[in-house]
């Protein structure tokens, strides 16, 4: 497609020299410009990948795929229910919960509030994003019925260690002639979890089942079913199924997408405005290429004459021009494309450096949910950013590349 000749040319024309600055520095930038504008796109998107990624994976492995919920009173029948729902065809596991509200505080008078969940030792053990990140105690003494197990932000939060009493007080308590009177327990901290995710460290307490039946006054109930599955994005066709085999139940199914559409669907639009954002950044740098080329020609409106005096085509000055602007993007998409996946490879490095030369949290949890940034590149999306700016750097050499190949030599003579 392209010959010796209109490469050596086009080349020539990209080496400025003495009073051909001015072009070359605009070129640069253009460079510049499409380089940082796909390494940003490939930064902003795979953060927004991992984020979603990071948040799903964390809610999904505490709370299940999907819960089963007694329609106004506490599913009392649970066992059989979660064996029926164990034979269903793509759920891996359905654990009884007990889960409640209550104050949280120590001995010495702090308190904050806190997310109880009564579930069995067992199936706290098969909840590896609970049992997988266990920093201080053992699950081997969830048995007792005085043990509770704690995230790292309520041992924190109350200056709790394994060993410690831990202190809950219910607000919904025994009705008397002075009034209601609230529930309050100790249980022994004998294991902390970080799940990594601050919401959930900062809130969980697991209580043994029949500690929390005994605590929130449900005997032999459980106010739902937390069930998982093998393939999460088969929530509802697995939902139908468990809904057919529970028909004729007082009972009601949320998947994972129902609990948690208006958060997802959140970070789904800030990420499509951020690709749209973004995505002007090349198209400024492919303007810029506009700009240099209109100039190169102008200022080789001499050579241009003179090569079509001694016989190239205007195909021919056509491509040299476009060789010119197509190296400029190239350039740059490739450059972009290094510089963005090199830093979402070590992003959390980069990160942890750039917090100790400020002095600065650049990541707090309590706002971001998570503790470490994330970054999950897809290289289909990397592939799609190429493309798109490899396209628009090519669109924007054809109209200077075209003006050049209509120059006419002897008005451009002429005018020399």
């Amino acid at each position: 497609m392209f010959g010796v000749f209109e490469r050596t040319v086009a080349l020539r024309y990209l080496r400025a020299r003495r009073g051909e600055r001015f072009v070359s520095v605009i070129a640069a930038f253009s460079l510049i410009g499409i380089a940082l504008g796909v390494a940003t796109l490939i930064i902003v998107m795979s953060v927004m990948n991992g984020f979603r990624q990071e948040l799903l994976a964390r809610i999904l492995g505490l709370n299940g795929d999907l819960g089963v919920y007694g329609v106004g009173v506490a599913i009392s029948d649970y066992e059989a229910i979660a064996k029926t729902i164990r034979a269903v065809p793509g759920v891996v596991s359905a654990m009884p919960i007990v889960e409640g509200q209550a104050l949280l505080s120590n001995d010495h008078g702090a308190a904050v509030g806190g997310l109880i969940r009564g579930i069995g030792q067992p199936d706290l053990q098969a909840l590896s994003s609970v049992s997988g990140h266990i920093i201080a105690g053992d699950l081997k003494d969830f048995a007792s019925e005085d043990a509770a197990a704690i995230g790292s932000g309520v041992a924190s939060a109350l200056g709790l260690r394994v060993g410690d009493r831990i202190t809950l007080v219910s607000p919904q308590g025994a009705a008397t002639v002075l009034g209601t009177i609230p529930r309050i327990r100790s249980y022994r901290v004998v294991a902390i979890f970080q799940v990594g995710m601050n919401e959930y460290d900062s809130t969980f307490v697991f209580l043994p089942l029949v500690a929390a039946q005994v605590f929130f006054q449900k005997p032999n109930a459980a106010t739902q079913i937390q069930v998982a599955l093998s393939n999460p994005d088969a929530v509802g066709a697995v939902a139908a199924k468990i809904a057919r085999t529970l028909a004729g139940r007082p009972l009601r199914i949320i998947d994972w997408q129902q609990a948690n559409d208006s958060f997802f669907a959140a970070v789904t639009v800030e990420r499509n405005v951020m690709f749209l954002i973004l995505t002007l950044i090349i198209l400024v740098a492919a303007f810029n290429i506009v700009s240099s080329l209109i100039m190169m020609v102008k200022d080789k409106t001499g050579d241009i004459a003179v090569l079509r005096t001694i016989g190239a085509s205007r195909g021919a000055v056509m491509r040299i021009f476009l060789i010119c602007g197509a190296s400029v993007g190239v350039v740059g998409t490739v450059a972009g494309t290094v510089i963005g996946v090199l830093f979402c490879r070590n992003i959390e490095t980069i990160r942890q450096w750039l917090q100790g030369l400020t002095g600065t949290d650049l990541f707090n949890p309590e706002v971001y949910y998570l503790e470490q940034l994330p970054a999950v590149l897809d290289w289909r999306e990397v592939i799609r950013v190429i493309v798109m700016a490899l396209a628009l750097a090519f669109l924007a050499t054809i109209y200077p590349s075209w003006r050049a190949a209509r120059t006419d030599p002897v008005e451009a003579l002429r005018h020399e």
